[in-house]
């Protein structure tokens, strides 16, 4: 097959599956935002202009930047047709950002697999979760409305879906989910392993932490309310106290994923000076954004690794931390209860339960011994269901395949 993928961050979730397809002897494509082009890519690529964001005010401006992006993309597409001559037999992208949104126009015949991460929903998920950093009006309904809308309407568009949890998946309403099959993007349990011999050094420090230390951990692209920072910070002062030997490691950026930015600072300052006046600075370590070779030492290190989110996507790293052997805590949300079972493979504490979040982190780190069955089974839980090369990346190339014979 002649296979298009198309992601503005090029390679993003298709890092493994695009090089995978090609080495079965299909024809491979990227295609990718001009601004975000990497020296090197997996596989042949292609780049698109960046539209012009901020179009419009108001209700109708995420449309109208997703719209433009879409426009750039089919303006490429179409370059590809007629002064390369190329038109795929299957289009792979992701629905988030528009770029699937005008390529039936370019390519009609070719068939077109919708990466499905998340659908917005005005009730009932991420948005109305908590109050005390979300309204829920009608003008905040509204807006969360619209926010689905160019993923809604790429994937009435495409011939197929595929999420990474179910509860991803059922996020959409259900005459799209039945659209959509359920394929994990797959975690490497060959290089996320545990390691008795692992160590991690604190960045700007001396401080070498190996495993068997008593190290909590907490892992997000940028700290903020979405993955549960404000939580983890208000648990910290009983925590500690608690466990006088306890390290504590807060792996992430001061930027902005989700959510709104705090009205001044950044969310890392604003909660750690809630709690600053009764923990020890010298056993919270915030590192910022760590390379990907620490980051896996310091899952192999982690004893306790806390994950918390609201009703959204579920991260990769919390599931890295059980493949590395971590005991994972997790908030008892939908996309954590998919895959985490409270005392068969982690521990799950009810997301604002800050008394329980400080008594359940306290017990793991005092507990390894006991909580070894737990941790063994969290990779178990991985390799079962989450392996890259063994479950994962065969079904996916399965689906594409199959698609192409459809």
């Amino acid at each position: 097959m002649r296979i298009l993928f198309v992601h503005q961050n090029f390679p993003g979730q298709f890092v493994h599956l695009a090089p995978a397809m090609e080495r079965r002897g299909h024809k491979v494509l990227g295609l990718g935002d001009k601004a975000n082009e990497k020296p090197a890519q997996p596989v042949r690529t292609f780049y698109y202009k960046s539209p012009q964001a901020g179009r419009l005010n108001g209700i109708g401006a995420t449309f109208a930047d997703v719209s433009a992006r879409g426009e750039m993309v089919a303006g490429a597409a179409s370059q590809l047709r007629d002064r390369h001559l190329y038109t795929p037999d299957l289009i792979v992208g992701h629905n988030g950002w528009g770029e699937l949104m005008f390529l039936r126009q370019v390519w009609p015949e070719a068939k077109i697999l919708d990466y499905a991460e998340f659908c917005y929903r005005a009730t009932g998920l991420d948005s109305d979760f908590d109050p005390e950093f979300q309204a829920t009006s009608l003008t905040t309904r509204i807006a969360t409305t619209a926010r689905a809308s160019h993923i809604l309407h790429q994937m009435v568009d495409a011939d197929a879906g595929l999420a990474p949890t179910r509860w991803q998946a059922a996020s959409f309403p259900p005459e799209i989910e039945r659209k959509i099959t359920v394929i994990h993007d797959g975690i490497d349990t060959d290089q996320v392993r545990p390691d008795a011999l692992a160590r991690f050094g604190i960045p700007g420090t001396d401080l070498i932490l190996k495993a068997g230390d008593e190290v909590l951990t907490f892992v997000n692209r940028n700290l903020e309310p979405y993955r549960g920072y404000h939580i983890l910070m208000r648990a910290l002062p009983d925590l500690l106290a608690a466990r006088p030997e306890a390290q504590v490691v807060i792996v992430g950026a001061d930027g902005q994923s989700y959510g709104r930015a705090p009205e001044k600072g950044t969310w890392r300052e604003v909660f750690l000076s809630e709690v600053k006046d009764r923990i020890d600075p010298a056993r919270v370590h915030f590192t910022g954004r760590i390379e990907r070779r620490q980051f896996v030492s310091l899952m192999q290190v982690s004893r306790v690794h806390a994950y918390l989110t609201y009703p959204f996507v579920l991260s990769w790293s919390m599931i890295e931390a059980m493949a590395a052997g971590a005991l994972v805590v997790g908030s008892r949300t939908g996309p954590v209860t998919e895959v985490i079972r409270d005392g068969e493979n982690g521990r799950l504490v009810d997301f604002f339960d800050v008394p329980g979040w400080s008594a359940a982190l306290a017990d793991a780190l005092a507990n390894p011994d006991r909580d070894a069955p737990l941790r063994a089974a969290a990779r178990a839980t991985v390799l079962k269901d989450y392996d890259l090369r063994r479950v994962c990346l065969p079904r996916q190339i399965a689906l594409l395949e199959g698609m192409g014979q459809g």
